[in-house]
């Protein structure tokens, strides 16, 4: 079978059931038309056990309400929150209303952020308080290195987990996934990482050894594709840049990684929404050809 990256968009598109038709219709309306049964009549979970979703993040120019639509109609059922959709100045009424449209579309929250989060533990306290009336069981987070034991006693009360997010070449705070983790050896198990793979590639690291030098601390996991691997990467649709998304894919499966795995798609294109469904097509397609399918 050819390798996944080998495949024309119509073909990528096709194996996450939005053929010709369903192009039109997105062309057309702006959606996109319900995902068909996997190729050859398969059935089963085309994500191996992987829970694959998205950050809200990747489609920021929507609502919630068309956010949750295009979520539904790719066929996914976790998503992770970013404030663009969800405010972090509404009120725990407003935050319970959005988190039961959520689960009554069907949907699991994974999680938001990232929350950046304050030097001082009462204004610090108010990203766990949204956290918590949102019903997140995760924040992805970055912070003062110097507040960790602060974070750390915070994850604790109100048990939430912190994933600390690392934003590669430019963040001063936590530009690598490596480096985060040497912070927290020893922490509370609620302390631990999001890892970006993107950004970890952006920032000269390599993507499948640094997942599993870290792994025992992921709690998150943003993935994507860029087109160089140094501070000038940006985002491109999976498949069409440099990082060695088999391999990573293959770790997580190894690694038996429960948390989500959350395509975070940066790039502003006018086709936002079809080079979406193409990364999820080429996850689809690349997992599928690791067992011989």
């Amino acid at each position: 079978m050819r390798d996944a990256c080998s495949m024309n968009r119509r073909e990528l598109l096709k194996a996450a059931g939005l053929g010709v038709a369903g192009l039109g219709a997105l062309a057309a309306s702006g959606g996109l038309e319900a995902p068909q049964p996997l190729a050859g009549g398969r059935v089963g979970d085309p994500y191996k056990g992987l829970k694959v979703g998205v950050t809200s993040y990747t489609l920021r120019r929507f609502s919630l309400d068309e956010t949750i639509r295009i979520v539904k109609e790719l066929g996914l059922k976790y998503i992770a929150l970013k404030d663009v959709h969800l405010k972090m100045t509404l009120t725990k009424k407003e935050l319970q209303a959005a988190a039961r449209k959520i689960k009554d579309a069907g949907l699991t929250l994974m999680g938001g952020g990232v929350v950046y989060l304050a030097k001082e533990e009462a204004a610090a306290r108010k990203g766990f308080e949204y956290a918590r009336d949102a019903g997140m069981p995760l924040i992805s987070a970055s912070f003062d290195p110097g507040v960790l034991p602060m974070v750390e006693n915070l994850a604790k009360e109100f048990d939430i987990r912190v994933a600390i997010h690392n934003h590669g070449p430019g963040d001063k705070v936590f530009p690598s996934a490596l480096g985060a983790h040497e912070k927290i050896r020893g922490m509370d198990k609620r302390m631990g990482l999001c890892l970006d793979v993107g950004h970890t590639v952006r920032e000269g690291e390599k993507e499948v050894e640094t997942i599993r030098a870290v792994q025992d601390r992921i709690l998150d996991f943003h993935i994507k594709d860029v087109n160089r691997r140094d501070a000038k990467g940006t985002t491109v649709v999976m498949g069409k840049g440099v990082i060695d998304l088999p391999g990573v894919l293959k770790a997580l499966l190894e690694m038996k990684y429960q948390g989500h795995v959350a395509l975070e798609y940066e790039n502003d294109t006018k086709d936002l929404v079809a080079d979406v469904a193409e990364c999820f097509a080429f996850i689809r397609k690349t997992l599928g050809e690791m067992n011989g399918e």
